[in-house]
């Protein structure tokens, strides 16, 4: 196990974005600023590593723009997507929603592609059965190796993550103002009320941030949105107010007008000698299972 700043760099052969280092957080409230790749160029990829000294996972994070980027992704799509995508791509009536699907699933196999050694077009992504229902719509999985990976996307805006560990990530653009007193009551009471005690012209950008986190937490989860929005607490203030147990739920850079998180399960700890009389004791449970 390494720590980040000593991972392993892995050369590719292939076409790869910029040479991508962990997300670092860039302020006090372990705000994460992801690397914007330039799709088709070649360098080689940080592999994702716990970090040494536990409590937590640094993550890859990549944020990628269709408006800018998708140009360049619609021509690597040819020989990088597979069939079930490219079929999915041609589905989407409007041109702007095929465009982000596109641009943000070259960049998924390109990052994937980097981290495992092999072609972005050979990596294989599957769904996992769902942790609540047991569907194949969980969590989404590769057969190709060790990682862990989240994508999501709002508008032309997409982001990226891949772990050593599960990971969930979510973008959001700001909501208009009625639909956050449409859906506020959904959250956790306290959010709900945190977000009345606002003046009107800042809950939206405050919904935009829980509602990122709350997603982020439960796509890491593998359960997504089957799980009620009021169960967990984590706030809507400038950091998340809380971690649900075994994860860390961060705030991501996001371009203007948009909020963004990431949540990473915390490596199980090291075992422990177990000292006298410690069997006595009943075991803790956690508060949530991935």
């Amino acid at each position: 196990m390494r720590d980040s700043a000593t991972a392993v760099v892995r050369p590719t052969r292939f076409g790869i974005p910029v040479r991508t280092a962990y997300a670092r957080p860039v302020n006090a409230t372990v705000m994460y600023a992801p690397t914007t790749p330039v799709l088709g160029a070649s360098a080689p990829v940080v592999w994702p590593q716990p970090r040494a000294e536990g409590g937590g996972a640094a993550p890859v994070l990549w944020s990628v723009d269709a408006e800018r980027q998708g140009d360049v992704a619609a021509r690597l799509a040819v020989g990088v997507l597979d069939d079930g995508e490219k079929e999915r791509a041609a589905a989407f009536v409007r041109e702007a929603d095929r465009r982000c699907y596109v641009t943000a699933h070259v960049a998924l196999r390109s990052m994937l592609g980097a981290c495992l050694g092999i072609e972005p077009a050979a990596v294989r992504i599957h769904r996992e059965p769902c942790a609540s229902c047991g569907g194949p719509h969980g969590r989404p999985a590769t057969a190709d190796g060790p990682v862990h990976f989240s994508l999501s996307h709002s508008g032309s805006v997409a982001l990226i993550a891949c772990a050593a560990v599960p990971v969930g990530v979510d973008v959001e653009a700001v909501p208009r103002p009625g639909v956050v007193r449409e859906v506020a009551g959904e959250l956790h009471p306290r959010e709900t009320a945190e977000l009345l005690a606002l003046p009107e012209t800042g809950r939206a950008a405050a919904f935009a941030r829980v509602w990122a986190r709350k997603e982020a937490y439960l796509k890491g989860l593998g359960i997504g949105l089957a799980r009620g929005l009021s169960l967990d607490y984590l706030g809507t203030g400038p950091a998340a107010a809380k971690h649900p147990a075994g994860w860390t739920v961060s705030d991501v850079v996001a371009p203007d007008g948009f909020a963004a998180a990431v949540a990473v399960q915390s490596p199980p700890a090291p075992a422990q000698a177990s000292a006298p009389g410690d069997g006595e004791h009943a075991s803790r449970e956690p508060l949530h299972r991935a």
